[in-house]
């Protein structure tokens, strides 16, 4: 844990961190989100007027990673090499999961965080007209590696309510 926050000067001002002396290394992060809806919200997907709101949700959340830079003040426009965002039904919502990589000096760990919000932002917003009550819990980073800090790998705890049904590629129409 570092002993004080990077993104503060000596005066307490906020600063972009300049990372011009750092080397560009292999980096990826993983994190997920879960947006949680009633039964009738899930079996209704397939019929959304507005399109498929998981396909839609995918290709928000890889474009939000992009736009990392643009949404959060001090981060660092990155080379991004390879944005991946997954979509799960489970039997009381949807899981996301997002996994960034990148060749460069500071880590992708916002840019996966990101990726997954906007991701379950997009299925709350392909979704609000059926249920205002939809709910975007647990954004978090899973895993990250790469850079000074090294490996973090986020404990593995019991999901409650999460029963898949399946990945939601392979899903019925």
């Amino acid at each position: 844990m570092p002993k004080k926050l990077s993104h503060y000067d000596s005066r307490g001002s906020a600063r972009m961190v300049d990372v011009s002396a750092k080397g560009a290394t292999h980096r990826r992060a993983e994190a997920s989100a879960f947006v949680a809806m009633a039964p009738r919200v899930l079996k209704a997907l397939p019929r959304n007027p507005k399109g498929d709101p998981l396909e839609v949700a995918r290709i928000a959340g890889i474009t939000a990673a992009k736009r990392t830079a643009e949404l959060i003040p001090m981060c660092h426009t990155l080379p991004l090499s390879h944005v991946d965002v997954r979509m799960e039904l489970c039997e009381n919502g949807v899981s996301i999961n997002s996994n960034v990589t990148t060749t460069a000096a500071t880590g992708v760990e916002m840019e996966a965080l990101v990726a997954a919000s906007i991701a379950a932002l997009t299925v709350y917003d392909m979704c609000k007209a059926l249920d205002k009550g939809i709910e975007i819990r647990e954004v978090v980073l899973e895993h990250k590696s790469g850079g000074k800090s090294g490996e973090y790998q986020r404990e593995r705890k019991a999901k409650p309510n999460r029963r898949s049904k399946g990945r939601a590629g392979k899903r019925k129409r």
